[in-house]
């Protein structure tokens, strides 16, 4: 052992010491340098947006910091979620959004949030830095919310956890269930429910701020409006939540140039390109769900109000590693609680649709003759 993991060993806070990282795509599959296809990468594993739009920036200003939260892009936001201005808070993605909760709303080590596996990890993940427990309440098999398993957490949790649309499952979760979930914890917990698909999404939220002030939603511009690689989410909040959450966020985090192209893409045509991308992902999306029950043994699972595909296969490992081979990325999700054999597509082009289509068939045409 060297002098240095030695002193690690001694200066690293316990409750990091065991932590595993978030495996976000990335990590997974940063670069495709094995694979023998010369054709590009298809990268169907995050959920992101297979485009990106045209921005303009003017860096005139960026030898100054920029504002904590500039007023043009709290007002744009403000605007297209329809509420008031002091009810947004900009953040480095949603995922600033979950651990400013957790930092602010929960004491370490007694307090804890509570989540409904399977779900997105990062809110476990945000948790277990900040040495905050975890309690669960699976989903019911059909990926509901089990009502009576979260209602028992009552007095136990600072902080209640609904993904709607759900990543993995793709379900957008029952209005009414949201609705009874918030209004059990009206007097000991912030519900916060993460909208990142909502634009994908039957319905959203905003109009339970009025009515339930302790109701926080999360939002984010990288999905629908494409814009993954800029990092900038928000959190919609009564103004009370919005003041005790600046006592802990970064002095500047938004950068200017995140800020710029935000703006830029909150504006009316902004809005207008994003919305058709979205209509142009269903579409497609449609597609997908429509071909991938005829192929092999795949059968779809959950469902598809958001931007992915979630199916099951026992073909699971030797399906990822053909595609990955071949330079097409999609993500499993088989560790997750009720999603063994589990394969997630995020809707790409439809171009690349159709090469992930192709090889699918021709994965499983192999699979068939070799088994004569």
């Amino acid at each position: 052992m060297s002098r240095l993991t030695s002193l690690l060993r001694q200066l690293v806070a316990k409750h990091v010491q065991d932590l595993v990282p978030y495996a976000s795509a990335r990590r997974l599959f940063s670069s495709a340098s094995q694979s023998t296809d010369k054709s590009a990468p298809v990268w169907l594993n995050a959920n992101e947006a297979p485009v990106a739009g045209d921005y303009q920036i003017d860096s005139g200003l960026y030898n100054r910091y920029p504002d904590c939260q500039p007023d043009a892009l709290i007002a744009g936001y403000a605007d297209y979620a329809g509420i008031q201005a002091s009810q947004v808070l900009a953040t480095r993605g949603a995922d600033e959004g979950i651990e400013l909760l957790i930092r602010t709303f929960c004491n370490a080590p007694d307090d804890h949030i509570l989540i409904c596996p399977p779900t997105y990890g990062m809110y476990a993940i945000s948790a277990a830095t900040a040495n905050i427990g975890v309690h669960h309440a699976p989903l019911n098999d059909d990926f509901s919310l089990d009502l009576d398993a979260i209602k028992a957490f009552k007095g136990r949790t600072n902080l209640v956890f609904l993904c709607s649309p759900n990543n993995p499952t793709g379900n957008q979760l029952a209005l009414e269930d949201v609705v009874n979930i918030v209004e059990h914890f009206a007097d000991s917990a912030l519900v916060v429910i993460d909208e990142a698909y909502v634009e994908f999404a039957s319905y959203n939220t905003t109009t339970l701020l009025a009515d339930y002030p302790h109701v926080v939603i999360l939002r984010t511009l990288s999905k629908a409006f494409g814009l993954a690689g800029l990092r900038c989410g928000f959190t919609l909040a009564q103004p009370e939540v919005i003041e005790q959450l600046l006592k802990v966020i970064a002095p500047y985090p938004i950068s200017a140039p995140v800020a710029d192209i935000a703006i830029q893409a909150l504006s009316a045509s902004g809005l207008a390109s994003m919305q058709t991308q979205v209509s142009t992902l269903q579409a497609e999306q449609a597609q997908l769900v429509n071909v991938l029950p005829t192929i092999g043994d795949i059968e779809l699972v959950g469902r598809q109000d958001a931007n992915f595909v979630l199916f099951r296969t026992a073909q699971k490992d030797a399906l990822m590693q053909y595609l990955v081979h071949q330079q097409v990325f999609i993500r499993d999700q088989s560790k997750q609680l009720k999603l063994g054999q589990c394969l997630r597509i995020s809707v790409g082009t439809a171009q690349q649709n159709a090469r992930l289509i192709t090889l699918i068939q021709q994965f499983y045409a192999i699979q068939e003759a070799t088994a004569l």
